[in-house]
Protein backbone atom coordinates (compact mmCIF):
# COMPACT_ATOMS: atom_id res chain seq x y z
CA UNK A 1 0.00 0.00 0.00
CA UNK A 2 1.41 3.24 -0.77
CA UNK A 3 1.36 6.60 1.56
CA UNK A 4 -1.32 8.13 -0.32
CA UNK A 5 -3.69 4.70 0.32
CA UNK A 6 -2.24 4.85 4.24
CA UNK A 7 -3.83 8.12 4.28
CA UNK A 8 -6.78 7.77 3.19
CA UNK A 9 -7.98 4.09 4.67
CA UNK A 10 -6.61 6.13 8.49
CA UNK A 11 -8.56 9.08 7.91
CA UNK A 12 -11.66 6.90 6.87
CA UNK A 13 -11.49 4.52 10.05
CA UNK A 14 -10.61 7.70 12.11
CA UNK A 15 -12.75 11.05 10.76
CA UNK A 16 -15.98 9.40 10.45
CA UNK A 17 -19.31 9.51 13.08
CA UNK A 18 -19.95 7.34 16.13
CA UNK A 19 -15.75 6.79 16.29
CA UNK A 20 -14.78 8.00 20.04
CA UNK A 21 -12.45 10.67 18.76
CA UNK A 22 -14.63 11.85 16.22
CA UNK A 23 -17.72 12.13 18.12
CA UNK A 24 -15.23 14.27 20.55
CA UNK A 25 -14.26 17.14 18.20
CA UNK A 26 -10.79 15.29 17.12
CA UNK A 27 -10.20 15.25 13.31
CA UNK A 28 -6.48 13.74 11.87
CA UNK A 29 -5.55 16.81 9.24
CA UNK A 30 -2.20 14.79 7.67
CA UNK A 31 -0.77 11.62 7.71
CA UNK A 32 2.89 11.00 6.34
CA UNK A 33 5.10 8.59 6.64
CA UNK A 34 6.17 8.70 10.42
CA UNK A 35 4.55 11.80 11.20
CA UNK A 36 1.05 12.42 11.67
CA UNK A 37 -1.13 16.17 12.75
CA UNK A 38 -4.38 16.47 14.22
CA UNK A 39 -6.92 18.98 15.68
CA UNK A 40 -9.31 19.27 18.40
CA UNK A 41 -12.16 21.38 17.76
CA UNK A 42 -12.85 23.09 21.30
CA UNK A 43 -16.90 22.82 22.12
CA UNK A 44 -18.69 23.20 24.87
CA UNK A 45 -18.40 19.24 25.55
CA UNK A 46 -14.69 19.52 25.86
CA UNK A 47 -14.65 22.06 28.68
CA UNK A 48 -13.89 21.40 32.53
CA UNK A 49 -15.63 23.05 35.23
CA UNK A 50 -12.80 26.17 34.89
CA UNK A 51 -13.30 26.76 31.86
CA UNK A 52 -10.58 25.43 29.96
CA UNK A 53 -10.02 22.12 27.98
CA UNK A 54 -10.70 19.60 29.86
CA UNK A 55 -6.94 17.31 30.31
CA UNK A 56 -9.25 14.34 28.93
CA UNK A 57 -10.00 16.21 25.92
CA UNK A 58 -6.42 16.67 25.45
CA UNK A 59 -4.86 12.73 26.27
CA UNK A 60 -8.08 11.66 23.53
CA UNK A 61 -6.30 14.20 20.64
CA UNK A 62 -2.87 12.95 21.62
CA UNK A 63 -3.88 9.27 22.00
CA UNK A 64 -5.55 9.42 18.40
CA UNK A 65 -3.04 11.30 16.33
CA UNK A 66 -0.15 9.36 17.89
CA UNK A 67 -1.68 6.15 16.92
CA UNK A 68 -2.30 6.87 13.52
CA UNK A 69 2.11 8.05 13.09
CA UNK A 70 2.30 3.89 14.58
CA UNK A 71 0.39 3.44 12.02
CA UNK A 72 1.18 5.42 9.32
CA UNK A 73 3.64 2.73 7.57
CA UNK A 74 0.70 0.56 7.58
CA UNK A 75 -0.82 -1.80 10.59
CA UNK A 76 -3.09 -1.97 13.27
CA UNK A 77 -2.37 -0.78 16.56
CA UNK A 78 -3.55 -0.63 20.30
CA UNK A 79 -2.15 1.71 23.08
CA UNK A 80 0.18 -0.17 25.51
CA UNK A 81 1.47 2.81 27.63
CA UNK A 82 1.29 6.60 27.72
CA UNK A 83 3.03 9.15 29.72
CA UNK A 84 1.32 12.75 29.42
CA UNK A 85 2.36 15.99 31.10
CA UNK A 86 0.48 19.08 31.02
CA UNK A 87 2.40 22.02 30.49
CA UNK A 88 -0.14 24.87 30.53
CA UNK A 89 -3.98 25.68 29.96
CA UNK A 90 -5.18 24.92 27.26
CA UNK A 91 -8.14 27.11 25.70
CA UNK A 92 -9.13 28.36 22.31
CA UNK A 93 -11.31 27.59 19.37
CA UNK A 94 -8.75 24.49 18.13
CA UNK A 95 -5.73 22.81 19.95
CA UNK A 96 -3.59 20.79 17.41
CA UNK A 97 -1.07 18.12 17.74
CA UNK A 98 1.82 16.67 16.42
CA UNK A 99 3.57 13.00 15.97
CA UNK A 100 6.46 11.80 14.97
CA UNK A 101 8.29 8.51 16.41
CA UNK A 102 11.01 7.67 18.49
CA UNK A 103 10.86 4.46 17.55
CA UNK A 104 9.14 2.14 14.73
CA UNK A 105 9.16 -1.50 15.60
CA UNK A 106 7.79 -4.22 13.96
CA UNK A 107 6.19 -4.79 17.49
CA UNK A 108 6.08 -1.92 19.13
CA UNK A 109 6.42 1.86 18.11
CA UNK A 110 7.05 4.66 20.65
CA UNK A 111 5.57 8.08 19.19
CA UNK A 112 6.44 11.61 21.01
CA UNK A 113 3.71 13.65 20.76
CA UNK A 114 3.35 18.11 21.38
CA UNK A 115 0.48 20.02 21.44
CA UNK A 116 0.14 23.15 21.05
CA UNK A 117 -2.80 26.36 20.97
CA UNK A 118 -4.49 28.37 18.25
CA UNK A 119 -1.27 30.60 19.78
CA UNK A 120 1.27 28.29 18.92
CA UNK A 121 2.25 27.99 22.82
CA UNK A 122 3.14 24.32 24.02
CA UNK A 123 0.08 23.08 26.29
CA UNK A 124 0.59 19.53 26.48
CA UNK A 125 3.48 16.57 25.29
CA UNK A 126 3.90 13.21 26.26
CA UNK A 127 5.19 9.55 24.61
CA UNK A 128 2.74 6.81 23.77
CA UNK A 129 3.99 2.87 22.56
CA UNK A 130 1.87 0.84 20.60
CA UNK A 131 1.21 -2.51 20.71
CA UNK A 132 1.05 -3.68 16.55
CA UNK A 133 -1.59 -5.90 16.48
CA UNK A 134 -1.31 -6.05 12.29
CA UNK A 135 1.32 -5.15 10.42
Amino acid sequence: MDQTQIEREIKSLVNVPHQFSFENGVTITKVEHDLCEGELAVGPDSINPGGYVHGGALVTLADTVAGCCACSRGGDCVTANESFEFLRTAGGPKIFCRAVPKKMGRTLRVIQVELTDSAGRTVAAGTFTFFMTEV
